[in-house]
């Protein structure tokens, strides 16, 4: 098992009394190499609950092993060398910096990861061409399309070998097309071993993957039965 959540909650509080529950008993366990999609409509919880699994931010209760490593336990410093070694982040927005290359873009990680100088370059130009960006390393994040931004920010999430990556919501910024070469590179990654765990509210996105799960109103769970919520027609039944 690579990653186990038991019993989360996550409360925001406005007032010291008053406090609203996001996540409400929410357990997952993803075994290593599983591609798993978690499914939620708008305000679900599914970003909440991507950014505790991120180690991004911590649940008001419950408990959270990955990779071996009670990550609950860990202090802010050790929280950032989990993020930096075991954990690759893919966002809608690409989160790519404007001022800097595709090359310069996935080297950044390495820098923070303590990989020598002289080795940066090579091992992001490798990353580059595998994700079919061999040309481009010179080129900026506005001289790119969107599908090649996001393949910039993918070879960026697996320049260290993360334990898992994470998607979220992946070709939301991404047409048709371009949104299912973006998956096909997840596929690829997937049959390489990868532990790959994306949310989106796209059912045609969540069907690329292995196994769907679904949150909604801040549960997550196996079926949609319930619920009230029918993703194909965007909204409640």
């Amino acid at each position: 098992m690579i990653l186990e959540l038991s019993h989360i909650y996550k409360n925001y509080y406005e007032t010291d009394e008053d406090h609203e529950p996001v996540l409400k008993d929410v357990s997952l366990s993803v075994e290593e190499g599983e591609y798993l999609a978690i499914m939620g409509p708008s305000g679900s919880g599914k970003s909440t609950l991507m950014n505790i699994i991120g180690c991004l931010d911590r649940p008001t209760s419950g408990s959270y092993i990955l990779d071996g490593v009670n990550i609950l336990d860990q202090d802010d410093d050790t929280m950032s060398e989990i993020r930096c070694h075991k954990v690759g982040f893919v966002f809608q927005s690409f989160h790519l910096l404007p001022g800097q290359t595709a090359l310069q873009n996935v080297m950044l990680p390495l820098s923070f990861a303590g990989v020598r100088r002289e080795d940066r370059r090579d091992i992001a130009a490798q990353a580059l061409a595998k994700v079919g960006l061999g040309d481009k390393l010179d080129s900026l994040p506005n001289q790119m399309s969107g599908g090649q931004k996001q393949r910039v920010a993918i070879a960026r999430a697996m320049i260290n070998r993360p334990r898992i990556l994470l998607a979220d919501e992946p070709t939301g910024a991404l047409d048709q097309k371009t949104g299912a070469q973006v998956m096909e590179l997840f596929e690829q990654l997937n049959d390489e071993g990868t532990t790959l765990l994306m949310i989106t509210h796209d059912v045609n996105v969540a069907a690329r993957a292995r196994k769907t799960l679904y949150i909604v109103d801040g549960r997550l769970g196996d079926s949609l039965e319930g619920t009230g919520w029918n993703p194909s027609a965007g909204g409640a039944v």
